[in-house]
């Protein structure tokens, strides 16, 4: 019937293709019986074997599309064969779902269909003898598991009882195969044009479906493609760095490969989120921005602003250069930072100022003190009566007595808002990375926005959030605020070497990755996706649920605006509707058919025959998504679905990670590596299933991989 492939049924070609086998057997050794000439007997025997040859791949096509749906072939796939494209990017194996693989999925899930997708009776029987011989050698060769150790003088037939296995078990990856199944015949590589990933992506996912596995197959190509690469990890992913060590070391890039680690300060490099800055107001920005914004908290964050804005020039105006020790400093402090501006400043407009200051703080009267000044040293005191008599337009000066004239218990209620913040940013080892000392002493790296875009640079940032949630927040936050200042300066004078506009001179990509996404999202992240375009920034975001991102922006507007600017979307396994439904709510509506056969007996005493018969078959449409909720709440792990291009879905699948051909990592990166393991230890180990998958393909696939082609390693 026109529009009906019928690919789950019985193979019935193989009976044929039998058959015209067996025909032409005969007629190979009894070309007397068929009444052949023996000249035209090999033409018709080959006039049997071709269609015979049809009839049998026609067959073998129906075995394998339902051997698919319930088993896919392993893909194992070291960073070496991943290939790297200069204008595309590739994102796995796949093939466009269409219609037609809407209908093979609908089909698949009916109830007639069962007896093709259920596990077969001998697989179970399998399953139960392994689960009673689990801790023996038979168990071990059922599991999957090597049954005798390399050392063992057995070892040399672990292969071969491999291959022997009447039933390996399925991949440990869960989810419903049959999705990638109905068009794994049609698979071939998936390239998206780096004009479309321009356009920002975001790839949703829950826990342990591998979200940061992707994330290494595309950290790997934009650091072999020569990018500017950002790596932001909240968690702290030990197989990301040594990913991007690894491909730093194979592209030649160590030079500039630099790793950021709160967790870690000792052997991480160092970097000052209000360093650089084109205004001094952005400093306050910075600071200030951590801080709760909402309903009553609005006007102590607005103090909080110009309180740090008031330091920062100061500071600026002292040729010091603001950092978040020092503003902790003198937000503690603001009489030193007073008396400092003061001694400096005030020989320049009164060279008499200084001998007319110790007069009037020799002869300070307690009783006389204001109350807003009570408690200060007799310096502040002195500055602040000699102004009353000379007054300045000064307007950092007039900041800082403007803070000097609060009342210090009233200014103290005010800032307690800032103050947490600052001593978590300004204190402890964590102070060390984001207030660098700049001493020879100290040979670590501090790295700056600019410099690392001017070179071509790679950095892993670790946010430790594990450890302290806030702080990681507010250091993460504090560096969008900084590129996003970066980006405006990149708008106006490019960001090709020497960051100046030249003529055929190609502008350096700058890829942002942010893991745990819903960890990084802010006020300061968001201009960056719908603002830096221009200025060659390419965001790749990875989160678990829709609400992630509701919950941290506060705001469902937000939420909607963050998530409008992504134009490539990448979905695997999510466990709310919400989240699939960011997908499914784009899908257009398709027709799929549904085959009723009718067959009936009629009596009719009347007629010669006695009886007449009927058999037919009806077909009625039925409209449904092409991709649906359920479909993305059920995936396999390691599987996606995505929206590319606008309108392009793709049915995904990503390989297994293999180190093979990684280079080894140095101590001190190691040492790092060792420690986000042993933090990590804490958690629920979101990679465990490519370990596992990796450890039962090892042996299943280890034959078969080295006589395939590499684009098949599998």
């Amino acid at each position: 019937m026109k529009h009906a492939e019928g690919l789950l049924r019985p193979a019935e070609e193989l009976a044929s293709a039998a058959m015209f086998t067996l025909c032409a057997f005969l007629l190979y050794l009894r070309p007397d019986i068929f009444l052949i000439p023996q000249g035209l007997r090999v033409y018709v025997i080959l006039a049997l074997l071709v269609p015979a040859f049809i009839r049998l791949w026609q067959g073998l096509e129906v075995l394998a599309y339902r051997r698919n749906l319930m088993r896919l072939p392993s893909w194992v796939a070291a960073s070496v064969d991943i290939s790297v494209y200069q204008d595309k990017l590739f994102l796995g194996k796949g093939f466009l779902f269409l219609p037609r693989h809407a209908q093979r999925l609908y089909d698949s899930r009916q109830q007639w269909a069962e007896q093709y997708v259920a596990l077969s009776k001998c697989y179970k029987f399998i399953r139960l003898i392994e689960s009673y011989n689990e801790k023996n050698i038979v168990g071990r060769w059922l599991s999957g598991k090597m049954p005798f150790k390399p050392d063992h003088p057995m070892a040399i037939f672990n292969t071969a009882l491999a291959l022997l296995n009447p039933a390996p078990p399925l991949p440990p990856v869960g989810g419903d195969t049959r999705m990638h199944g109905v068009g794994v015949s049609e698979e071939t590589d998936c390239l998206l044009p780096m004009s479309a990933r321009a356009g920002h992506t975001l790839v949703l996912g829950t826990t342990g479906v591998g979200k940061t596995r992707l994330a290494e197959i595309l950290v790997t190509q934009d650091i072999r493609r020569g990018d500017v690469v950002l790596m932001f990890d909240p968690k702290g992913d030990s197989d990301m760095l040594k990913r991007m060590y690894a491909e730093c070391e194979r592209s030649g890039r160590l030079d500039n490969f630099y790793v950021i680690h709160l967790g870690y300060p000792d052997k991480s490099a160092r970097y000052s989120p209000v360093a650089r800055f084109g205004r001094i107001t952005e400093v306050a920005t910075r600071v200030s921005g951590q801080l709760e914004g909402g309903g009553n908290s609005a006007a102590f964050k607005q103090f909080a602003w110009r309180f740090v804005n008031i330091i920062a020039r100061a500071q600026n105006a002292l040729n010091m250069r603001p950092d978040m020790r020092s503003i902790q400093q003198f937000v503690t402090a603001i009489d030193n930072l007073y008396i400092q501006y003061c001694e400096k400043t005030l020989p320049n407009i009164d060279p008499d100022a200084m001998d007319k200051l110790l007069e009037i703080e020799i002869n300070i009267n307690p009783k006389n003190i204001p109350r807003h000044l009570q408690g200060r040293p007799n310096r502040v005191i002195a500055l602040e009566e000699y102004f009353n008599d000379h007054p300045t337009n000064d307007d950092v000066l007039l900041g800082l007595r403007s803070a000097i004239q609060y009342d210090k218990t009233y200014f103290d209620k005010i800032v307690a808002s800032l103050l947490p913040l600052l001593e978590k940013l300004g204190t402890g080892k964590t102070a060390d990375i984001i207030s660098p000392e700049y001493v020879p002493a100290d040979d670590r790296p501090v790295i700056d926005w600019r410099e690392i875009i001017m070179n071509g640079g790679v950095v892993y940032v670790g946010l430790d959030a594990l450890s302290d949630t806030t702080v990681a927040a507010a250091f993460g936050n504090s560096m969008f605020a900084d590129l996003c200042s970066l980006a405006g300066e990149i708008y106006k004078f490019g960001n090709s070497p020497g960051m100046k506009k030249i003529k055929g001179q190609r502008p350096r990509n700058i890829m942002i990755h942010a893991d745990e996404f819903n960890e990084l999202i802010g006020d300061e992240f968001i201009p960056i996706l719908n603002k830096a375009r221009g200025a060659k920034f390419v965001v790749t975001a990875y989160t678990q649920t829709e609400a992630d991102i509701e919950a941290r922006l506060g705001s469902t507007s937000k939420a909607a605006q963050t998530k409008g600017n992504f134009n490539s979307l990448i979905c695997m396994r999510v466990r709310d509707l919400a989240t699939a439904k960011i997908m499914t709510d784009r899908m257009a509506k398709v027709n799929v058919f549904d085959i009723t056969p009718d067959s009936g007996v009629t009596d009719s005493p009347g007629s010669e025959s006695g009886y007449s018969s009927t058999n037919k078959d009806s077909k009625t449409t039925k409209e449904i998504l092409l991709v649906n909720d359920n479909d993305i709440t059920n995936l396999p792990i390691g599987q996606a679905f995505a929206e590319l291009e606008g309108s392009k879905v793709w049915k995904l699948r990503f390989p297994l990670p293999s180190s093979v051909g990684d280079e080894m990592i140095p101590d001190d990166v190691q040492q790092i590596v060792d420690y986000m393991d042993d933090t990590n230890k804490t958690i629920i180990d979101h990679d465990k299933w490519l370990q596992e998958s990796v450890a039962f393909n090892e042996w299943i696939t280890h034959s078969s991989l080295e006589l395939e082609e590499p684009e098949h390693a599998a």
